[in-house]
């Protein structure tokens, strides 16, 4: 095998098939016959080779055993040739013979190795069970030769001139890699002599570890140590000459290079070792002005540059953490900037203020994302950084409310889902997914649910929604976000527009079943009290034309939902009338409370302003308005009044309670049908008035707090006040931030309603009354 110039398949078998022959035959068997016999009979010779068999007595007669010492003699009377062919080469030269002599022997060794399995499973696994620890499988006795004759006299040499190669492949000259990894691939090979085999497992089992001694002793040490010297004097040496920019790149590059060259010449356990070397010769050590730079690229906002810093920064333990700080702080700087840098009218327009919000959180998440991978420190940074500015910015203390973003969100919504918003369909699923965004770093979300309910319930009634799929939308993300109980409200709304539109259907087959007669179109909407944030307006007189159909719907639905009770909201009502009095005939789109006005004129030519409110029994405030309105659009008319100049206020208008009001003959307009509604009182759902809803917020969070002491108090039975009030304010941040007065303000009550007692020798300890 040694002197053919390559193992052929067919020069394989003949070789298998002779040993394989050998071994099965009669001669095999009689001389293992004739040895054991011979033991039994003189006494076993001793060998006296004490580098192979350390005196361990063993059969010579024994066919294997004669075959495994003869196979060891010929493979050292090959060496030694080979050793001394070797001598006459050096340096890179001396490698080449080296690898291409390993990998000849390596391969012979294999080839061997399988050739005689018949020995290792027999004769040599019967020697090591019995503690003969100088006789190994033919692959390792092999290698043991190798090691012996020729590694330990060219280590030196060779792990030299790898490094050398390493070191030129470094300075950037072309090397052949293939012998640095064929020389290395020895090392880990003949570490077997290190192992410690475990008599009773195959001779072959050798732990990683021990087997790696050689690689780690002779090698490995010595590259780690040229590896540190190497960099700490080309990274010393490249700052002097150029920019930290610069540096970082070429760090980077540096250590893609190396866990390439680890990947293609040497043992993968190096990487393990020479990754922290280089992290505190390339990164570490120059950290400070690592941070620097960070500092500069984010002031920049240079995404592909901080991309690459973070890939180093991101090796060292806690090295992410000044640049996280930094980027939280620019947020927030920018954030503030930003809102303070529109104009006060601009800042507190919803659309103006959530848009410039929108706008700094994708700026800052596209480098999170694309410079940062979205690590987790960095998008804590961001998080942050957005809660404080959205809570507390220029608009905010203006208004001196916390809560203004809140309202603003809510508004903002209102805008985006609102018919006519001139908003592309496609654009608006994108639009509620950066209202969500906002709607996450809210610290009192329980107000933007008051206000977005107050501004829903408006969009539901007056029909003025874009698209009920993209309202509730919206309202799914709430109860996805929020529960079930938050966004619970919202959804019944829906419901009740839907069951009205079927009870609607119904009330209208009744009609036809009952052969009654409509005067008019008609429609209702019947909502739930508790879900709908409406109040009952003071009655009023409502016309003879709509109070019959009205009493018949009455009936229709108390006949059929027995024990309930329904509550006419005429506020929110609207209807159509026609001139007959005019060429051509308009269509008047108009609330309740000005139809009601208008069809006094169907029984009088005029009337006085006094005998009108008499009549229709509306509020003062209320009717004032109405009348405005009317004369206003020019419908109507009153001697002496200048319609165009027209306020609301009564007292300066002009109007006494004793002018005359009257039908204003001429009316003319360019429009058929021509809109005057005006929402009436303050009980309209004003999308501009948020005094009360601020009121019921307060009063909602106290009875919120409450419940949130007497569930705590229940579960812990007896609690100090410091306690309770710090479970408090966690149980409920998700939904706002409790005020510490107001929370001892609820403690004070739930103990004057007995809920709760002191402890009578701890006044700070209370007690869960049950």
């Amino acid at each position: 095998m040694f002197q053919l110039p390559s193992m052929t398949r067919k020069t394989y078998m003949d070789f298998y098939n002779a040993v394989d022959t050998y071994f099965r035959s009669a001669e095999y068997d009689n001389a293992l016959l004739q040895a054991s016999s011979n033991q039994s009979q003189k006494k076993i010779e001793s060998v006296k080779n004490a580098n192979e068999v350390n005196d361990v007595q063993l059969n010579m007669g024994i066919p294997s055993c004669q075959i495994y010492f003869n196979l060891q003699k010929t493979l050292k009377e090959h060496l030694e040739y080979i050793v001394q062919d070797g001598s006459y080469v050096s340096g890179e030269d001396f490698l080449r013979f080296y690898c291409k002599a390993w990998i000849k022997y390596q391969l012979i060794s294999r080839v061997v190795d399988s050739l005689f399995k018949f020995m290792n499973y027999n004769w040599i696994s019967r020697q090591r069970a019995a503690g003969v620890k100088s006789i190994y499988d033919i692959n390792t006795m092999a290698l043991k030769i190798w090691q012996d004759m020729f590694f330990k006299q060219a280590n030196h040499s060779l792990t030299r001139t790898c490094l050398t190669l390493i070191k030129d492949e470094r300075d950037g000259k072309q090397i052949d890699s293939s012998l640095i990894r064929e020389a290395v691939q020895s090392y880990a090979s003949i570490g077997f002599s290190e192992a410690n085999i475990d008599s009773k497992n195959s001779p072959t089992t050798i732990s990683l570890s021990s087997s790696l001694a050689i690689y780690k002793d002779y090698f490995e040490k010595e590259f780690l140590q040229e590896t540190r010297q190497y960099y700490e004097f080309e990274s010393k040496n490249f700052l002097e000459n150029n920019s930290f920019n610069t540096y970082i790149k070429k760090v980077t590059q540096r250590f893609q290079e190396e866990e390439n060259r680890v990947q293609r010449c040497l043992h993968p356990t190096t990487l393990q070792t020479l990754k922290p070397i280089l992290e505190q010769v390339l990164i570490k050590n120059q950290l400070d002005g690592i941070y620097e730079e960070a500092m500069r690229l984010l002031k920049d906002e240079k995404i592909e540059d901080l991309h690459i810093l973070f890939g180093l920064v991101n090796r060292i333990e806690k090295g992410n953490e000044p640049i996280q700080k930094a980027l939280e702080k620019q947020i927030y700087d920018i954030g503030i900037d930003m809102i303070n840098c529109k104009n006060a009218t601009k800042a507190k327009d919803p659309k103006t203020y959530i848009e410039t919000i929108i706008e700094v959180y994708m700026r800052f998440f596209k480098i999170v994302k694309e410079a940062f991978d979205c690590e987790p420190g960095y998008i804590t940074a961001l998080d942050t950084a957005c809660s404080k500015f959205i809570n507390d910015n220029a608009v905010v203390r203006d208004a001196q409310k916390s809560t203004k973003s809140s309202e603003l969100l809510a508004r903002y919504c209102d805008l985006i889902l609102r018919k006519g918003n001139k908003i592309e369909q496609n654009d608006i699923d994108e639009k509620i997914n950066q209202i969500m965004i906002v709607f996450n770093y809210l610290q009192d979300k329980d107000v933007f649910q008051k206000f977005y309910g107050r501004l829903l319930a408006k969009r539901l009634v007056e029909q003025l929604s874009a698209s009920d799929d993209y309202e509730e939308s919206l309202i799914s993300k709430l109860k996805a976000t929020c529960g079930f109980e938050y966004a619970s409200k919202l959804q019944r709304m829906f419901q009740d527009i839907r069951l009205s539109t079927s009870l609607l259907k119904e009330y209208e087959a009744d009609c036809k079943d009952h052969h009654s007669i409509k005067i008019f179109d008609f429609s209702v909407m019947v909502l739930t009290s508790n879900s709908w944030p409406f109040t009952v307006p003071s009655t009023f007189n409502l016309p003879i034309e709509l109070k019959s159909t009205l009493n018949d719907f009455e009936v229709f639905y108390l006949k059929k939902f027995n024990g309930r009770q329904l509550k006419c909201l005429l506020q929110y009502s609207k209807g159509e009338l026609q001139t007959l009095y005019t060429k051509p005939k308009y269509i008047l789109q108009v609330s309740t409370y000005q139809m009601t006005v208008l069809l006094l004129f169907n029984e009088f030519k005029n009337m006085t302003f006094q005998k009108m409110l008499d009549t229709t029994q509306i509020d003062p405030e209320s009717f004032t308005q109405i009348l405005v309105s009317l004369l206003k659009s020019k419908v109507l008319t009153c001697a002496g009044i200048n319609a165009d100049t027209l306020n609301e206020n009564l007292n300066e208008s002009g109007i006494t309670m004793n002018s005359i009001i009257e039908v204003n003959q001429n009316f003319h307009s360019n429009k058929i049908k021509i809109n005057i509604i005006k929402p009436i009182g303050s009980a309209a759902p004003n999308p501009i008035d948020s005094k009360p809803i601020y009121a019921s917020v307060i009063e909602d969070r106290k009875i919120v707090i409450q419940a949130a002491v007497v569930r705590i108090m229940k579960t812990r039975q007896q609690l100090k006040h410091a306690l309770l009030v710090q479970e408090v304010i966690e149980q409920l941040s998700s939904r706002f931030k409790p005020e510490i007065p107001m929370i001892k303000q609820c403690i004070d009550l739930l103990l004057e309603k007995e809920y709760l007692e002191r402890d009578s020798n701890e006044r700070d300890v209370f007690r869960y009354l049950a």
